[in-house]
């Protein structure tokens, strides 16, 4: 793969010769694993709220929405899906633990303020809704891996590879795919198909991941080597 190829994303505004000589090591043919599985992290309708508008006109109100950012995601994440249950290969899907035994004090992903808590912003957005099935993973902590099933279920399904969209890029995704990585899993990131509230932060640990932890795909490209399958 040709070092134009290999930084082809939504980085590149941000290289310069310099960062390219340094990272010059760590290209590489990205690949996808034989048997991977789709992790969906983190899709509910909090970071939804406010509708396809900036972030910075939302926060006010809506201080977790991601905005034009997540609303951007949505048909790209949905070609994902349709893709893996096209095939029959795992879908699973994360997130935070709503329910109303849990004691929503004790933990939590970041340090982000508290809210008041409203179960149906964590209730999976709609075009989202897992299918008879699929599997459904609760976390507290940014990772999905972390005090979770999910490494478990994947070795029970023989996933070689975990192939993780959601957000956000700069924290729950990334956690999660730094520790795919060091589960000893094959990470993959959809570009598109991940998201974050600041474009700047977005671009930032895509590259970091893409050269030390996972391989990052264009959707369409993605898709089409998992219909190869």
């Amino acid at each position: 793969m040709a070092s134009d190829d290999f930084e082809d994303y939504v980085w590149r505004d941000l290289l310069t010769p310099e960062m390219r000589r340094i990272y010059a090591h760590y290209e590489r043919q990205i690949r996808i694993g034989r048997k991977p599985a789709l992790v969906l992290v983190d899709l509910y309708n909090l970071v939804f709220q406010g509708g396809d508008r900036p972030v910075g006109e939302l926060v006010d109100q809506y201080p977790s929405s991601c905005g034009e950012y997540a609303w951007a995601a949505i048909k790209p994440i949905q070609s994902l899906i349709g893709a893996f249950r096209a095939k029959g290969l795992p879908v699973i899907h994360v997130t935070y633990d709503d329910r109303p035994e849990t004691d929503h004090q004790a933990m939590n992903p970041t340090f982000r303020k508290k809210q008041v808590f409203d179960p149906s912003l964590f209730t999976i957005k709609e075009e989202f809704a897992p299918a008879p099935g699929e599997q459904f993973i609760y976390k507290k902590r940014a990772s999905a891996f972390f005090a979770t099933p999910l490494a478990t279920s994947l070795v029970q399904h023989g996933v070689d590879t975990v192939v993780i969209a959601g957000e956000t890029t700069s924290g729950c995704v990334r956690a999660s795919t730094v520790d795919a990585f060091s589960h000893g899993f094959h990470a993959v990131v959809a570009e598109e198909c991940v998201f974050d509230r600041s474009l700047l932060t977005h671009k930032i640990n895509l590259f970091d991941m893409h050269h030390k932890y996972a391989d990052v795909f264009h959707t369409d490209r993605l898709v089409e080597a998992i219909a190869k399958l």
